[in-house]
């Protein structure tokens, strides 16, 4: 099938991530060499910024405090194509994450949220909800109550303006935190999900990947299930699971971003018309690619202007 992808409404956390690469492991109390850089994060921020590698046309609606780091924000993501639609809160200040990276580059993180808990409806442009678009939605805003409206009224306007909707569920703590039950009544029917195995467990009680996959086929249209280094899984209805093998990555320096590299290059290639099994491979390829790399956004955004990712064939 053969179809050009459409444009994409992102909503989800504008974060500064100060990425702390530690040289040797951790020496609590004491000192640890280590590599320390702020960078452009967020989940929802990230997904756009790698959508908007791929060529694909791209708003993204989130929140920002009235600081510098804010400014810093909004620029960063125009110097990656995406378009900003971020308000300003009067009172909280942008939000910040530490990423600590072990020498084996996995990462922990210690999130303080800012700005983006103060999203409010009022903060939805409603002319970007449009027929014909696609609206993804990080789980990071349904965890709160205070941004949880938001939300919940964009997933309500996509689906009266004919928008196909995605989710990412974001956090397997925060959504133990909320209950797989509630997370699965805000979103169910939502044609796409793309939890990692953790989250998959949580919302389905399952602990088996496959079977995971299955039982969340029965909340939404079609499951695309991140296993790290085991590669993916994708799950519909009624049809054969596929699974994909991780893409090999020279060297892994940081994997802040990898998940977030995967629902773009799914998602890419998803709306554009293509297999399960190609457009799982798409998103590992870009798993991949965020591996080699600090930070979560893809590296050197290009200067050229915007084109369209080429249809599925």
């Amino acid at each position: 099938m053969n179809r050009e992808p459409p444009t994409i409404v992102v909503l989800g956390d504008v974060i500064a991530d100060v990425v702390v690469h530690l040289r040797a492991p951790f020496a609590r109390g004491s000192d640890t060499r280590a590599t320390i850089q702020t960078r452009p994060g967020g989940s929802g921020a990230n997904q756009a910024a790698w959508l908007a590698s791929l060529g694909l046309e791209v708003h993204l609606v989130g929140r920002i405090g009235v600081d510098a780091l804010g400014r810093e924000q909004a620029e960063a993501l125009r110097a990656a194509r995406v378009v900003p639609h971020l308000a300003t809160d009067p009172r909280l200040p942008t939000g910040v994450v530490t990423v600590l990276v072990d020498p084996d580059g996995e990462r922990s993180m210690l999130s303080d949220r800012g700005a983006n808990l103060g999203l409010r409806t009022d903060d939805l442009p409603n002319d970007l909800f449009r027929p014909g678009r696609h609206l993804h939605l990080s789980g990071y805003a349904l965890f709160e109550p205070s941004t949880r409206p938001a939300a919940l009224t964009a997933l309500r306007l996509a689906r009266e303006h004919g928008m196909t909707c995605s989710v990412d569920p974001g956090s397997a703590s925060f959504l133990e935190e909320a209950g797989a039950a509630s997370f699965l009544a805000w979103t169910g029917g939502v044609a796409l999900c793309f939890p990692n195995l953790d989250e998959g467990q949580v919302l389905s009680g399952e602990r088996d990947p496959a079977a995971v996959a299955q039982t969340l086929t029965r909340s939404y249209g079609a499951v695309a299930l991140k296993l790290g280094a085991g590669g993916a899984i994708w799950a519909r209805a009624g049809e054969p699971i596929v699974a994909r093998a991780a893409e090999p990555a020279p060297a892994v320096v940081d994997t802040t971003g990898a998940g977030d590299a995967f629902c773009a290059g799914f998602l890419a290639r998803w709306l554009a018309g293509a297999d399960p099994a190609d457009a799982l491979h798409a998103g590992l390829r870009h798993a991949a690619r965020a591996l080699t790399q600090l930070g979560g956004r893809p590296p050197h955004p290009a200067t050229s202007p915007p084109h369209r990712a080429a249809p599925a064939t």
